[in-house]
């Protein structure tokens, strides 16, 4: 008699994925990628940068590339991220996604729970950290005041050129710190409708998935990123001109692309959360609406069949 094979597979293994980095150029990456080999890693990715900086273009194509299943692995810590809150960010999109994150010498692991668990007490550890932060700005200040001493900077006070320059340039390296670390949660979306779709229509797909983006500050985004060679070029090339009757089209392939999974129902209730009424008329959308709309957007090459 043959044999009933057993109705529970054995679970896929793991891919994993590392990433390695060094803080110079003279420096090597040697240890590391030992490290990681030997742990079993199926690729290995390599950078020169420095802790301090989040402008690391290796590490976001790696972050935009990793699929669900996979393993994102470093030696350490430090190699990946430059302080407690910005681990934690990239931890919670990955895991958003699917992925999961080990570091070797550290008792993180996303996919164990005593690993889980490490990554909530580094949590309370980096809301202690703000909150401490917080209390001894607030106290030296006060302290200033009792002194008869001004808070803020003099240079800035007295007008000096230079004060002024070395402010400005540090409110630009936050402004580009602040769009790196953040990148992953959007540029992938909006490489995937650009330059198809108009900013209004990718600004509003965004903030539907819990993003507040206005086309001005998505536009100057975008630009900065393609300024630091972080983003295509071709992600500002100006959308196609199409009738003003198309402007339900595009938005309903801007949905789709968002989230291939909805069904007609559900992209009918997001354009009714939207606002937008159907252009034959009706209070509410219907699936045979959304279904001529995909067609049309799929006539148009803005959607694949």
């Amino acid at each position: 008699m043959p044999q009933v094979a057993n109705a529970s597979s054995p679970p896929q293994p793991q891919r994993l994925i590392g990433y390695a980095r060094v803080s110079t150029d003279d420096q090597l990456n040697d240890a590391q990628v030992d490290e990681l080999r030997a742990a079993g890693c199926h690729r290995i990715h390599q950078e020169h940068g420095s802790g301090i900086s989040r402008a690391r273009p290796v590490l976001i194509k790696l972050l935009k590339d990793l699929t669900a299943g996979e393993v994102l692995v470093v030696v350490r810590l430090d190699r990946l991220a430059r302080s407690v809150s910005h681990l934690l960010q990239v931890i919670e999109d990955l895991e958003g996604r699917g992925v999961h994150f080990r570091s070797l010498r550290d008792p993180i692991d996303t996919s164990t729970p005593q690993g889980m668990f490490s990554l909530q007490v580094l949590g309370a550890v980096a809301q202690l950290e703000r909150a401490l932060i917080a209390e001894r700005t607030k106290a030296g200040m006060k302290a200033a005041k009792a002194r008869g001493r001004l808070a803020g900077n003099p240079g800035l006070r007295e007008r000096r050129p230079e004060a002024i320059k070395a402010v400005s340039q540090a409110r630009e390296k936050l402004y580009l710190d602040e769009l790196i670390s953040s990148a992953q949660t959007w540029l992938p979306m909006v490489r995937q409708l650009r330059p198809q779709h108009s900013w209004d229509n990718v600004v509003r797909v965004l903030n539907r998935r819990g993003h507040d983006w206005t086309v001005e500050r998505l536009r100057r985004a975008v630009h900065r990123m393609v300024r630091e060679k972080l983003a295509e070029p071709e992600l500002l090339v100006r959308s196609p001109r199409r009738a003003p009757e198309d402007h339900l089209m595009k938005l309903v392939a801007a949905i789709t692309i968002a989230d291939p999974s909805l069904s007609l129902r559900n992209i009918a209730a997001q354009l009714d959360q939207m606002g937008e009424r159907p252009a034959r008329g009706g209070r509410r959308w219907q699936p045979s609406s959304i279904r001529a709309l995909l067609d049309e957007a799929q006539r148009f090459g803005l959607l694949r069949s």
